[in-house]
C-alpha cells in the first residue's frame, strides 16, 4: 500500500475509511478523500495500538491496519490461556477459532504455538469501490478464515494480474460463475466474493443461507467462481490510468483523446471487449462493428484481431475446457435481464432454469439483439457444449452502479447462486 496522508484520494482510502468505521473510529463519509476527519481517525487508530499519532498511513501503521483488512490476527498461545478466553478477547467466537485451525486441540492448548484468530466482523466490505488489490485481499483474508476452500489461478491478465478463482464443495454437480468481463461492472465482484464469505461462513457453522441446506449444496455440487476477468479494466476504471502503464499513449488515444476512464471504458487494457473476445459467431460481431461506429481498439465492442485473442478470455475459456460445467453464469450490470439463448441454440432444460431464476430474482428474460448477440461468454458456451449458459445483467441505472445498490443486489441474486448449483 502507498503512504497515505491528509488530501490524499483513492480506492486505498476508501477501503481504510470502511475499516476506520468498522472497527470504530469514525472517518467521516467513505468517499476515498483523506480530509480532516479521515485525518483525526487515523490518529485515533494510531492511539489505540501504540503509533506515533501523525494522522498518516506509513509502513507502521499500514502492518497494523493490515492485520484487520485480512480479518485476522496470527496469535501465540501463552500460559493459561483458553479458546473460550481467547475468544473473548478477540470478539469472536470459539467455532471461528476453530474453523481456522483444523485440529487444534481444544482442551490441549500447546503454549508457544501460533494459531489463526479470526475477528468478529466479515472480512468482505460491501460499501467501497472494489479494486483488484481490494478483492486479492479478500480472498487472501477468506482462505485463511475458511481453509476448507479452495483458491487457484485461472491465468493472468495483460498487466500480469492473477485470475483468481474459488472452488466450494466437493460434489459431481460443476458449475461456473464469473464476473467483470466488462471494467465498469465491478460491483459483480463484490456480489460473488461476498456469496463466497457468506456460502463459506455458513458451511462452517451447518447454518442455512436463505434457507437453502449449505452442507447439503457442498456435498452434491462443486461451484467454481472467477470473480475478475478483467483486473487491468476494473483498476483503471476506479483508479485511473498510472503512470507505469505501459498502454499510456494508447490508451488515451483509444479513449477518445480523453485520461477520465470512470464512465465509458468497459474493456481490457488493450481496448478489447472480453465479452466480444469468444469464438461464437465472432465475424458477425466484427461485421457488425462497423454498424456501431467501431475501428479499432476502443471504450467497448472492439473483439480483437481474433478470438481469445486476449489472456483473459483465454484463461476463461481454457478454464472452461478444463472442467465439466453443468452450468455457468456470467455476470454482469444493469438492467436487472437475463439472457438464456444464443440465436437459435435453446439447451435442454434451460427455459426452466431461466423462469427458476427469474422467479426467485424478479429479474425479467429476455434475448439479445444485434451486436450484443454474438462473441460473449454465455454463447461460446452454450454453441460449444450444448448446455445451459446465462448472462445476468444485475442492477438498473448506468454504469457503473453505485455500490448503495449493493444490497439489493445481492438479495435479488443469492438464491440465484444457490439453485444454479442444484437445478
Amino acid at each position: 500500500m502507498r503512504v497515505l496522508k491528509l488530501g490524499m484520494k483513492g480506492s486505498d482510502v476508501m477501503e481504510v475509511q470502511a475499516l476506520l468505521r468498522k472497527i470504530g473510529c469514525n472517518p467521516g463519509t467513505i468517499d476515498g478523500i483523506f480530509g480532516r476527519q479521515t485525518d483525526r481517525a487515523v490518529m485515533q487508530f494510531q492511539k489505540s495500538y501504540g503509533l506515533a499519532p501523525d494522522g498518516i498511513i506509513g509502513a507502521d501503521t499500514n502492518r497494523v491496519l493490515e492485520r484487520f483488512l485480512l480479518g485476522y490476527d496470527n496469535y501465540t498461545i501463552k500460559t493459561g490461556d483458553t479458546i473460550y478466553n481467547i475468544a473473548k478477547r478477540y470478539y469472536t467466537t470459539i467455532n471461528r477459532i476453530l474453523t481456522a485451525n483444523p485440529g487444534i486441540a481444544v482442551n490441549n492448548l500447546s503454549v508457544g504455538r501460533r494459531i489463526i484468530v479470526p475477528y468478529g466482523g466479515d472480512v468482505v466490505d460491501t460499501n467501497i469501490n472494489y479494486t483488484y488489490e481490494i478483492m486479492e485481499k479478500d480472498i487472501q483474508g477468506l482462505k485463511v478464515r475458511y481453509p476448507f476452500i479452495t483458491t487457484g489461478i485461472a491465468g493472468k491478465s495483460v498487466l500480469g494480474k492473477d485470475l483468481y478463482y474459488i472452488k466450494l464443495g466437493n460434489g459431481p454437480n460443476k458449475v461456473f460463475y464469473n464476473g467483470a468481463h466488462h471494467s465498469l461492472e465491478w460491483i459483480t465482484s463484490v456480489l460473488l466474493i461476498k456469496f463466497i464469505e457468506n456460502f463459506s461462513k455458513a458451511y462452517a457453522d451447518g447454518n442455512s443461507l436463505s434457507g437453502y441446506n449449505v452442507r447439503d449444496i457442498w456435498n452434491k455440487s462443486t461451484i467454481y467462481i472467477l470473480p475478475m476477468v478483467n483486473p487491468d479494466g476494473v483498476n483503471l476504471v476506479l483508479d485511473g490510468m498510472q503512470q507505469d502503464n505501459p498502454f499510456c499513449s494508447d490508451l488515451v488515444k483509444w479513449n477518445n483523446g480523453s485520461t477520465d476512464f470512470s464512465r465509458h471504458w468497459q474493456a481490457n487494457i488493450r481496448g478489447v471487449d472480453l465479452n466480444h473476445n469468444y469464438d461464437a459467431s465472432w465475424n458477425m460481431s466484427k461485421q457488425a462493428e462497423v454498424d456501431y461506429g467501431v475501428t479499432g481498439p476502443g471504450p467497448t465492442r472492439f473483439s480483437g484481431q481474433y478470438p481469445e485473442s486476449e489472456p483473459e478470455s483465454k484463461a476463461v475459456a481454457n478454464f472452461t475446457r478444463d472442467h465439466n460445467f453443468r452450468l455457468v453464469i456470467a455476470y454482469h450490470t444493469q438492467g436487472e435481464v437475463i439472457y438464456w439463448t444464443y440465436l437459435n441454440i435453446i439447451p435442454t432444460v434451460a427455459q426452466r432454469i431461466a423462469r427458476i431464476f427469474s422467479k426467485v430474482s424478479g429479474y425479467t428474460l429476455s434475448q439479445t439483439s444485434g451486436i450484443v448477440s454474438y462473441s460473449g461468454y454465455k454463447d461460446w458456451f452454450i454453441e460449444t457444449y450444448g448446455k445451459p449458459g446465462f448472462t445476468i445483467e444485475i442492477g438498473s441505472g448506468r454504469n457503473p452502479l453505485p455500490i448503495s445498490q449493493f444490497n439489493k443486489i445481492y438479495n435479488d441474486n443469492i438464491e440465484i447462486l444457490l439453485l444454479a448449483a442444484i437445478v
